[in-house]
């Protein structure tokens, strides 16, 4: 893909594309000639491992004429001081003497160069004696992909990787390439710490790309407006206000764990009580329940004598079946009309002492059972007519 070339004056419309670049320093060894290599072909690291939030830096033909093209528009010469002083004094308050100057980039197979130095007697004495030996260029790239988009200047150093160096060309950044009042790019120094802000609230290490804070924040509003819905979407909706609010309802909720209020509350103890209690009560009530329809069912020749504790024990596990049972099953008549002649033994038609007539009663019994699908004995179905009241 063809890099974009940077003018010194950068529109609006691509200030993101410059935000998202980054500031850079490494070093190359020099010699006191007119011309000076800062950077190889290809593409390159610096000794340090750098760069971190890069694959690496690198440079190409095609690079290097965009490079050249912004190098060339402007006007002033490009100064090449002693340790990066220009950008520092505006800190350390000391004065930044040039060591020398340039205006012409060339490039070669080897890399990109600067030609017609112009080294100050003082600087060209001192590389000649070994005082220095690195040129250490300047430069923003694009922090996807490495490639070095602008070259901003150059300086004499023993230090190839300072300390906080990319910090400070950052920041220093508008001023170097002479940007104009309305130029968008003198906010950089801005955005910058708006950047260390939304890390620091993110909680992303100081290396994190535009890209992945925009990300991280968009997964907190969404966060945000899942949460507290309403909050958001009412007027004049303050997100400080939001943290505070919540902040202050934790705190309330955490004393109330802590210190809980007694008088809203019933001793563990009581609730025992009160749940024994109630099963007994629970247990009473179903007794009589179960009891009222076994003796009905029993009454009405539904459920046999020698069946009551078997009806008794199905009401209490499930009243529910032991209901259907008995609106299903047809009543015994020979055991109604027993129950209901009191101590005569012939008033039913029955004579418990005719064997004959006993017999014939239970076979009778056995098949009603039978057309209900139960299974009855001769033993029962005796003891059942013969059943006393």
């Amino acid at each position: 893909m063809k890099p974009k070339t940077h003018p010194q004056t950068i529109p609006h419309d691509h200030f993101n594309d410059v935000i998202k670049m980054g500031v850079a320093a490494c070093a190359i060894t020099v010699t006191p000639t007119g011309e000076v290599q800062l950077f190889p072909a290809g593409e390159f690291r610096a000794a340090d491992g750098r760069p971190k939030d890069a694959p690496h830096w690198r440079i190409d033909a095609e690079l290097a004429t965009a490079i050249i093209a912004d190098f060339e528009s402007r006007q002033n010469l490009t100064v090449i001081d002693y340790e990066h002083q220009t950008m520092l004094t505006a800190e350390n308050g000391k004065p930044a003497p040039a060591a020398g100057w340039f205006s012409k980039l060339e490039w070669r197979d080897t890399g990109l160069y600067a030609v017609a130095v112009q080294w100050t007697n003082r600087a060209s004495q001192m590389i000649a004696d070994g005082e220095y030996r690195y040129i250490s260029p300047v430069f923003t790239y694009d922090r996807k992909t490495g490639s070095i988009h602008r070259l901003i200047n150059a300086a004499l150093t023993n230090n190839p990787a300072l300390d906080g160096m990319e910090a400070v060309a950052a920041s220093q950044l508008s001023r170097l390439t002479d940007s104009t009042p309305n130029n968008p790019i003198q906010e950089t120094p801005k955005m910058e710490g708006l950047m260390e802000q939304l890390r620091w609230m993110l909680n992303l290490p100081v290396t994190a790309t535009v890209d992945e804070i925009a990300t991280e924040l968009q997964k907190a509003i969404d966060q945000i407006k899942g949460a507290a819905a309403s909050a958001v979407s009412a007027p004049g909706f303050d997100i400080a206000a939001l943290v505070m609010t919540q902040a202050e309802q934790i705190a309330t909720l955490t004393a109330s764990a802590i210190n809980p209020d007694p008088s809203r509350f019933v001793p563990v103890e009581d609730m025992k009580v009160l749940h024994l209690e109630l099963a007994k009560l629970r247990n009473e009530k179903l007794e009589r329940e179960v009891e009222s329809v076994v003796t009905k069912a029993i009454a009405e020749g539904r459920i046999l004598p020698s069946q009551e504790t078997w009806a008794k024990s199905l009401g209490f596990v499930n009243m529910a079946s032991l209901q259907d049972y008995i609106a299903t099953a047809q009543p015994i008549a020979a055991l109604t009309r027993r129950q209901s002649t009191d101590d005569n033994p012939g008033s039913d038609g029955l004579d418990l002492n005719d064997s004959a007539a006993i017999a014939k009663a239970a076979r009778q019994y056995q098949r009603e059972q039978e057309q209900l699908g139960i299974a009855i004995s001769t033993a029962q179905a005796v003891d059942f007519v013969t059943a006393t009241r």
